[in-house]
């Protein structure tokens, strides 16, 4: 790493780049949620301290810059740990709740409300693409991280079902219902720890009643849940 992006370092202490460059896609988020609309490059550098040479060395234009922040804000839900040749049911249920927490928790973040808020409003005026960021890097990227597990279930005789991507969409909308919308409609729900753990076990349990072997339909068609009473 050489000029700015070298003299960014230094004024940091030599840290890790890829812990430095955490913090510059943090700092992308703060603006986000403050205002996106002004968001720029400049913007960027002054609240991270660092170069706008640096930026655009790291992530080649704005739109680099974005993708990376929906990448990093993505790359924070994951499925739980678990052992494809010897997966279980306990270990796929607790695999299905790590992700549904982490999924959760993402969505119902100050700074992912504010993003999605920006990237709804930037798809409907033409001003970017960063809608097709989002859809791209968020939630496509997320569903290929789930469905190996959902494969790896079918594999083991704990799941049945046709099509990966519909059983997916299933768990996602079980998951999900109706909380992303409301929070960005400006709902103040309350999606602490607590409730966010006991949604997603809820949600495993409903996913594991449609799809479990033996409960999945033939025909793998869309299934809709009933959303259950708000606390």
């Amino acid at each position: 790493m050489a000029g700015a992006a070298q003299a960014d370092m230094a004024t940091r202490g030599g840290r890790d780049p890829d812990a430095r460059r955490g913090e510059v896609l943090d700092a992308v988020l703060e603006l986000l949620a403050e205002g996106g609309e002004g968001l720029t490059m400049s913007a960027v550098a002054r609240r991270a301290s660092c170069s706008k040479e640096t930026l655009y060395k790291w992530f080649g234009d704005r739109d680099g810059l974005l993708t990376a922040t929906v990448q990093w804000q993505a790359s924070k839900v994951r499925a739980g740990a678990y052992d494809s040749g010897r997966l279980d049911g306990l270990a796929l249920s607790a695999s299905l709740e790590a992700f549904g927490a982490a999924w959760l928790r993402v969505i119902s973040s100050r700074t992912s409300i504010a993003l999605n808020r920006v990237a709804v409003s930037h798809a409907g005026s033409g001003k970017s693409n960063l809608g097709q960021i989002v859809l791209a890097n968020g939630r496509f990227a997320i569903g290929e991280r789930l469905k190996p597990l959902l494969e790896a279930a079918r594999a083991a005789g704990l799941l049945a079902f046709d099509d990966t991507e519909t059983a997916f969409r299933t768990f996602f909308g079980l998951v999900g219902r109706d909380v992303q919308i409301r929070l960005l409609l400006g709902d103040k729900l309350k999606m602490g720890d607590a409730r966010i753990a006991r949604d997603a076990k809820l949600a495993t349990q409903q996913f594991l009643a449609l799809y479990g072997a033996g409960n999945a339909p033939a025909d793998g068609r869309e299934l809709v849940s009933q959303p259950g009473k708000e606390a």
